[in-house]
């Protein structure tokens, strides 16, 4: 049997096989000539998940109990961490502690992290809580505090001055325990307690 018989007998099937074999070394050579794709140069911030705009947050500890509730005009959830970046929010830090009202404040910002753990609360910081019983009311002006609301602990190396009826404290640096009531001033503490009055 000579090979043009063979061709005549079995066209197509050769044609085929010829074909193909033309399609591949076609592939071969454009993917070997052709210019390599082009890489997206753009870097721009990373896109939000979603944005809120006059909204409000709670959130609660293990127990259940309140660890905080915040108001603002503008949150947005970022995808690449799931975190949340909020503008001009006021908060309330609440004491769980019958009889004892909560702390309020506000702040230029604030940044909570994934699990609602961490609280950064950016710019000038101010708080203020209500008298209650022979407690008289107290007020702090700070800023950039890093917070635990879920353990109701609050740090900052910022200046920090603090009023509480005649009573003033100022300092570089602190940390405070909302649940305790523990205050420490970490550098350049200064103090002023005038004796308390005496109940007639």
């Amino acid at each position: 049997m000579n090979l043009r018989a063979y061709l005549r007998d079995r066209g197509l099937p050769v044609a085929i096989v010829l074909v193909g074999l033309a399609a591949g070394a076609t592939q071969m050579l454009y993917w070997w000539l052709a210019p390599s794709p082009k890489v997206s140069d753009f870097v721009g911030p990373p896109r939000s998940g979603y944005v809120l705009t006059n909204f409000r947050l709670w959130s609660y500890d293990v127990d259940g109990q309140p660890s905080f509730h915040m108001v603002a005009p503008h949150l947005e959830r970022r995808e690449n961490d799931d975190s949340l970046y909020i503008n001009s929010p006021k908060f309330e830090l609440p004491s769980n502690q019958p009889g004892t009202p909560p702390w309020l404040g506000d702040s230029l910002y604030a940044w909570v992290d994934k699990s609602g753990a961490l609280l950064k609360l950016q710019g000038p910081v101010y708080m203020h809580r209500a008298a209650f019983a022979d407690t008289p009311a107290a007020e702090m002006h700070t800023a950039d505090v890093t917070a635990w609301p879920k353990e109701n602990r609050m740090e900052t190396a910022a200046p920090a001055h603090m009023v509480q009826g005649d009573s003033t404290m100022s300092g570089v640096g602190m940390r405070a325990n909302l649940n305790t009531n523990h205050l420490e001033l970490l550098d350049e503490s200064h103090g002023s307690f005038p004796p308390r009055k005496r109940k007639s």
